[in-house]
């Protein structure tokens, strides 16, 4: 009897040691998964969730992901609002879930923001250009590769313009 026990002691012993080491090889597998793991795929999987986006300069963005790509991110907000925040502006952001959306495809890749800029340019879309404690309002003119042009009306209706480098760029608003 005692032989019995002791070998079902054992034995307990020997598949409790299998199912630690089991438990401790995936969560490594899970830790070394999430080290591929870039933000722009957390955001794209996060598209249509609410979110708090700190942004350089102490601003903070609230609304639902609507699109990203490795160089900006899209919030929408209360109406026709949106607001474009260039990925080097962001700081924080709260309310991403786990998941991670898979690779985007090579166009979606080569969607930077200049791409997203000249859309709004071609548009003729009213925006609001916040760049550090400078804020532009009017609408964008030409694009280029770094930087953008913000063309503003005085009450006269003269126009006048400002440029803004990419890399300063915080939030591009419109609506």
């Amino acid at each position: 009897m005692r032989w019995e026990a002791l070998f079902a002691d054992m034995e307990a012993q020997l598949e409790a040691a299998e199912r630690a080491g089991v438990r401790a090889d995936v969560a490594e597998l899970v830790r070394a998964e999430r080290a591929t793991v870039h933000l722009v795929d957390r955001l794209r999987a996060a598209v249509g969730r609410q979110v708090r986006v700190h942004v350089l300069g102490a601003e903070v963005i609230q609304g639902e992901v609507i699109d990203a790509t490795e160089q900006w991110l899209l919030v929408g907000q209360e109406r026709e609002r949106r607001v474009l925040v260039p990925s080097r502006a962001i700081v924080a952001i709260a309310g991403l879930g786990a998941h991670a959306a898979p690779e985007p495809g090579r166009v979606e890749r080569r969607l930077g923001l200049g791409h997203a800029l000249r859309v709004l340019a071609r548009d003729r879309a009213a925006v609001l250009v916040r760049s550090g404690d400078v804020e532009l309002a009017g609408v964008l003119g030409a694009v280029g590769a770094d930087h953008v042009e913000v063309v503003a009306r005085d009450a006269r209706g003269a126009a006048a313009s400002s440029v803004v480098p990419f890399a300063s760029l915080a939030t591009i608003r419109t609506g």
